[in-house]
């Protein structure tokens, strides 16, 4: 078991199912694995989250949140509409490797939860919204920002993410990330 960074038993959960869920699929891990690697008690998981379903939520705010910090930080700076898009692959790319290729923690969740009135899917939406909303609002500065061209840049992206998973590769990403920039280019 990993050590832990907090005492806090919600802060503990989260980062045990940070660590399980990618490892091994958010419906793979069951309550009790989380509980006894993050050494809580059930009544800690129930006060904190209320169920297993609420917990997955968080975990995905959690990463929605640091997804966020890290795009506004390696954009900072960057003036060229189509660097701040391309920026979205660099980052897939680098988390990719970090997470040896496990798939997108988002797409993961989709697979899983797929009932899209679920609070999961919910929550995943919500990130996808935020990153469309992130390109058309680089794109729309060049006059490029219709939503047809950002929905074909999540295609892309969703391909070359998906395919890591399967190729174990960052190789699906870097050509996601060529056809996006040749596709801004027209």
């Amino acid at each position: 078991m990993a050590a832990l960074s907090s005492s806090r038993p919600a802060e503990r959960l989260l980062e045990t199912a940070g660590r399980l869920f990618p490892l091994q699929g958010i419906r793979a891990v069951g309550i009790d694995q989380i509980l006894s690697e993050a050494g809580v008690a059930k009544a800690s998981l129930y006060q904190a989250f209320g169920s297993k379903d609420a917990l997955v939520v968080a975990y995905l705010e959690r990463q929605d949140a640091a997804d966020r910090a890290v795009y506004r930080a390696a954009v900072t700076g960057l003036a060229d509409p189509v660097d701040r898009v391309l920026v979205s692959f660099d980052l897939a790319m680098a988390a990719a490797r970090r997470r040896s290729y496990r798939g997108c923690l988002f797409l993961n969740a989709a697979t899983e939860f797929p009932d899209p009135d679920h609070p999961v899917a919910e929550a995943v939406e919500a990130h996808r919204v935020w990153v469309r909303a992130r390109w058309a609002e680089a794109l729309a500065g060049r006059g490029a920002g219709r939503t047809d061209l950002v929905e074909r840049l999540q295609v892309l992206y969703d391909g070359g993410v998906a395919g890591t998973k399967a190729s174990r590769s960052a190789a699906p990403i870097a050509l996601a990330r060529e056809m996006a920039r040749e596709l801004l280019a027209g």
